[in-house]
């Protein structure tokens, strides 16, 4: 019998300091422990600079020269080097499990990356992949990818520049590239560009290229306490309406479980 298109959950987090989305993202992993519960996490973040786990540590000197420019800084498990986050830039952590569509993290990225071509395309910017992850306008990178998987369970994901403040990316060579260019939609096409905007573009063809069906999750951006079911967080903290809310008592809380690369 043919197998359904999985179902994945559209989580929309708004602006949404990045140990925040951290936590939310690895409380969306844990659910995967009783079976399928694929959500795709949208959000923005303030200023921050992230680092992989590609090759050795990030330099500490380099990381409390980009805290002094008044951008957070955090190392994370996920692939690549040195990136950056901020307003302006649609951020989207997938949490899947691999074995609802194709256990491959090859054919993973690969559809990440045609899953922003696409977008782009069809907002009229000619993106492209190449032999560098990620995704370019000429040798201008407009999206960063850098994701990690444990035992088929994806999280981290891809940032697309919609509007950002591009002189952040200055003082970093983005992903371990010398000489790279970065750009946005905003920049490439002339005009303001939104995130609102490119939000319901990259879901549309999300769906198309991981052959999945999107249903909204309740919680709402802004912390507008749309209600919906609380997500407990293993510090005592959950997310509600939005937010981060701690101090609470998870009656049902176990053991945290190690990630495996």
């Amino acid at each position: 019998m043919q197998r359904g298109r999985p179902l994945v959950e559209v989580v929309r987090l708004g602006l949404v300091p990045y140990p925040e989305a951290l936590r939310v993202q690895q409380a969306y992993v844990d659910r995967h422990r009783s079976g399928p519960a694929h959500a795709l996490l949208l959000c923005q973040h303030p200023p921050v600079y992230t680092t992989g786990i590609r090759t050795r540590p990030y330099p500490d000197q380099e990381l409390d020269r980009l805290r002094r420019l008044g951008a957070a800084v955090h190392r994370t498990n996920r692939g690549g080097l040195v990136t950056f986050h901020g307003p302006g830039q649609l951020v989207c952590y997938p949490i899947l499990h691999l074995a609802s569509f194709h256990k491959s993290l090859r054919w993973y990225v690969s559809q990440l990356e045609q899953t922003v071509v696409s977008t782009c395309l069809r907002l009229g910017v000619p993106a492209t992949t190449s032999p560098h992850t990620g995704v370019w306008v000429e040798d201008r990178k407009l999206c960063s990818i850098g994701v990690h998987c444990g035992r088929y369970v994806t999280s981290h994901g891809l940032a697309l520049n919609v509007s950002p403040d591009l002189t952040w990316f200055l003082h970093i060579v983005p992903c371990g590239l010398e000489g790279t260019d970065v750009t946005s939609l905003s920049r490439e096409l002339g005009r303001d560009v939104s995130v609102d905007e490119v939000e319901d573009v990259l879901l549309d063809a999300f769906a198309l290229h991981f052959n999945c069906s999107l249903v909204e999750g309740e919680r709402r951006r802004g912390g507008d306490g749309g209600g919906g079911e609380d997500i407990w967080l293993e510090d005592g903290g959950h997310w509600a309406g939005g937010r981060l809310v701690h101090n609470k008592v998870n009656p049902e809380k176990t053991k945290g479980q190690s990630v495996d690369d």
